[in-house]
């Protein structure tokens, strides 16, 4: 489901792996897919075909942004230097990876707190259901939400990024 996204989202600040503030703002004019990642899921997988859109589409203006979340079942308990070389060294993510965040209960990141209030394709709002939820933001400012069992190289995604790519 499609839903138009607060001006303000662009400027919720959020962590990059080595403590520096970015914000949505940084990325102004470019497909965005957001997505909360970890590294002991079964869902993990999914980190070869986020890297096969960022390498296929980044030259036009789209960008992955992973943010490593431990809240499921402890999936992604290692330091930030562990996770990025585990990226890295088994996926070649070449995307940013940000700081770990809490994308559910009270301490959830601001960022995802705003996220989440967009609805999926079923029409529901509300919790991360699990690692790998993806939050796709287009440069006219609408936002779409993919639950976890959808695969980022799904038709639906694909179809998205490519409708929107500004170049």
């Amino acid at each position: 489901m499609t839903q138009a996204v607060d001006v303000s989202l662009r400027d919720i600040p959020f962590q990059t792996a080595e403590g520096e503030t970015k914000t949505l703002a940084e990325y102004d004019g470019q497909v965005l897919l957001v997505v909360n990642v970890a590294s002991k899921c079964g869902l993990t997988p999914q980190y070869e075909q986020l890297e096969a859109l960022q390498r296929a589409y980044a030259d036009r203006g789209f960008t992955v942004l992973g943010f490593p979340c431990n809240q499921f079942a402890g999936q992604e308990p290692g330091s930030m230097e562990e996770i990025l070389e585990y990226c890295s060294v088994t996926w070649g993510v070449t995307f940013p990876v940000f700081d770990k965040v809490k994308v559910n209960g009270g301490k959830a990141s601001p960022l995802f707190k705003a996220l989440k209030k967009t609805r999926d394709a079923e029409g529901k709002r509300g919790p991360v259901l699990w690692n790998f939820e993806k939050f796709v933001l287009t440069p006219n400012g609408e936002l779409h939400r993919f639950r976890p069992n959808v695969k980022p190289d799904d038709p639906a995604v694909v179809e998205i990024i490519e409708a929107n790519l500004p170049r």
